[in-house]
Order: structure tokens, then sequence, then C-alpha cells
């Protein structure tokens, strides 16, 4: 039987094991990721990008903590014009580095992504984060230089586009109202004419009842004479 002595060496024992079972395998774990890293490095160098993201992310698949296979990761995608993936990898070797001048790549490379993409104003704050961390990298501070100098000429250009479309919509509106004017002046020419072509029409009608009146009355005097004329020539009969 065992004792209670043999039973906690074997414990120990057991938990030692497993220690050293865990650090080979961990130990085999980054032998294979960095193994991938360097191929895809090889692969990288050669502009082969393509191939070389595989390799990165058969190192990540390898080592989900490795920064640098996630950092190069990125590059690939970059020089393939993914620029928004590479991003993506940027932000989260960001995230997983601690070493500042890692943390500062990142988010330099970030700054370059966003650049490319033309998101200026996110790719200033990348710039100035990658600065906050690593203020001598003159790169960063070059690209910071130029964003900022695209977002004002940017900004400048918005500007005139904005200021050309109102002066557009306001000779819009001007050619609109003048037209609106143009018709109301038509129409109102038109009305004009019609009553005038109506103010004749009934002077013509007067005209006509004025003369129709005179007949009437031309014809009841010619009327009346007869009846006089017979009248007279009634009383002159005689009996014979």
């Amino acid at each position: 039987m065992f004792n209670k002595n043999h039973i906690k060496y074997c414990e120990r024992l057991g938990a030692l094991i497993l220690l050293i079972m865990l650090y080979f395998t961990g130990s085999l774990y980054a032998q294979a990721d960095r193994k991938f890293i360097r191929q895809g490095n090889r692969e990288f160098e050669k502009d082969k990008f393509s191939e070389s993201e595989i390799s990165y992310r058969r190192a990540i698949d390898k080592n989900k903590t490795s920064g640098d296979a996630v950092f190069n990761a990125g590059d690939a995608l970059y020089k393939q014009k993914k620029y928004e993936d590479a991003g993506k990898q940027f932000i989260e070797s960001h995230k997983m580095n601690e070493d500042k001048g890692k943390r500062s790549a990142s988010m330099y490379n970030l700054g370059n992504s966003l650049l490319m993409a033309n998101k200026l104003q996110e790719s200033i704050d990348a710039y100035k984060n990658s600065l906050k961390l690593y203020p001598d990298n003159m790169e960063a501070k070059y690209n910071l230089a130029y964003a900022q100098d695209l977002l004002k000429k940017q900004e400048e250009q918005q500007k005139q586009q904005q200021q050309q479309q109102n002066k557009d919509n306001q000779d819009q509106k001007k050619d609109q109202d003048k037209k609106e004017n143009e018709d109301k002046n038509q129409d109102q020419k038109q009305q004009d004419q019609q009553q005038q072509q109506q103010q004749s029409i009934s002077k013509e009608d007067a005209e006509r009842l004025l003369n129709a009146i005179a007949n009437d009355e031309k014809n009841v005097q010619e009327k009346v004479k007869l009846a006089k004329a017979s009248k007279a020539r009634v009383k002159t009969l005689k009996n014979w």
C-alpha cells in the first residue's frame, strides 16, 4: 500500500511532469510560429506578398499571441493594397505588444494604411500616437506633416466647392425667378389681349344693336308714313 508521503511525492512528480510537458509543448509551438514567420519574411523580401501573408497567418494559427506575426501580416496586406485589413492587423499588434518601439511602429503603419485609404484625420491621430511612444521617429513626423497638409488642402477644396455650389444654386434661383416673372408677364399679356378682344366684340355688338334699333325705328317710321298715306287715299275716294 502507498503511504501518504508516497502519494504526495507522486502528486509533485505528476505536477512536475505536466509543467515539463507544457514547457516543451509551448516551445514546440513557439518554434513552429517562428518557422513560419521566417518563411514569410523570405517570401516578403521576394515581393511575394500574398504567399508571405499566408505564412504569417499560419504562424498566428500556431501562436495566437505572436504580435510579430500579426504585425508582419499587416505589412503583407499593406503591400497588397488591402489597407483596411492591414489597419486591423496593426491595431491588434499595438494591443498585443508591450514594447514601446513595436507599439509605435504599429501606430506608424496604421497611419500609413489610413493615409492610403484617404482617411486623413484618422491617419493624423495614428501618427501622433506613434510619436507619443517614439518622439524621434522622423518618418512619422514627416508623414504627419504631409497628412496635415493634405487635410488642409482637402478642406479648402471642399470649401470652394461649397461656395461654387451655393453660387450655382443662387444663379439657378435667379433664372427660375426670371422665368416665373416672364411667365407671369406672358399670362398677363394674354389676359389683356383677351380683355381687349372682349371689349372690341362688345363694342361691335353695341354698334350692331344700335344699327338694328335705328333700322327698326326707320321701318316704323316708314310704316307710319305708309299708314297715313293709305288713310289719306281712303278719304279722297268718292262713291260712284
